[in-house]
């Protein structure tokens, strides 16, 4: 029997043991068809289990030697090519559960996605279908149910989306190298929303920026009269960088 004064030694807590992991990276590909208003995301179908023939969005598990960037470039070398393009690390998802090869995994390995997100030009976009039965654009309204926890990716692209086209010039990214205001202003209803702005404070507010150059040159629409040409000037852009509501 213990004295008095002996102190019982507490035994340590057992520990869980170290989480293995496996890295996936997965890209959100946005690009706007101005010519229909629609934001569009890129989705190829799933060749295999889990979610056999459920849309996702294009992804990797990165190889050995492999960087994160390099997988993304690499994925989307596979499914797109494009000349111009805009790509950013978005978050990481980690959740435990998030993958159901982790339950059946004997080795209790767990799934993280490295998401990234994507710009491009719809009109200079060519889907790659080499070896893949489906591949396709989707408006981001009418997407369906994705594998894995790919709504919720796309749902944290769209936001981040929104907020670049706040403070940033990416729109400038997508559009073609000369462009009306009318162009800029659809894109911009396009993915914020058609009561972001009306068009002809937008308009004022912009020039009134000094960071879009009037080429002189007019284009003819319909049967509206001729509009100016615009060339976006990156280096009158310099003040304003990461200054937000910029656009709005």
């Amino acid at each position: 029997m213990p004295g008095r004064n002996q102190r019982k030694t507490a035994e340590p807590l057992k520990q869980p043991p170290l989480a293995d992991f496996k890295v996936g990276v997965d890209n959100v590909i946005f690009s706007v068809d101005i010519a229909q208003n629609r934001l569009l995301v890129l989705l190829v179908m799933r060749q295999q289990e889990p979610f056999l023939n459920y849309w996702s969005l294009p992804g990797t598990l990165v190889r050995q030697g492999e960087s994160l960037e390099d997988a993304a470039y690499r994925i989307l070398a596979e499914k797109i090519k494009v000349k111009n393009l805009y790509l950013e690390q978005l978050y990481t998802f980690g959740g435990p559960e998030r993958d159901p090869r982790e339950a059946t995994d004997s080795y209790g390995v767990r799934y993280l996605s490295v998401s990234y997100f994507a710009l491009v030009r719809f009109e200079e976009a060519e889907l790659i279908a080499d070896g893949v039965t489906g591949i396709a654009w989707y408006p981001v309204k009418q997407v369906p149910q994705l594998a894995f926890d790919h709504n919720k990716i796309l749902t944290y692209g769209h936001r981040r989306l929104r907020n670049k086209l706040e403070y940033s010039p990416v729109a400038f990214e997508v559009l073609p190298e000369m462009f009306t205001l009318n162009d800029l202003y659809q894109l911009y209803t396009t993915v914020l929303g058609e009561n972001f702005s009306d068009y002809s404070n937008f308009r004022a507010r912009l020039l009134k920026l000094g960071f879009l150059y009037d080429t002189g040159i007019k284009v003819s629409r319909g049967a509206g009269r001729p509009a100016s040409l615009y060339r976006f000037d990156a280096e009158a852009f310099a003040p304003f960088k990461d200054k937000p509501l910029i656009f709005i």
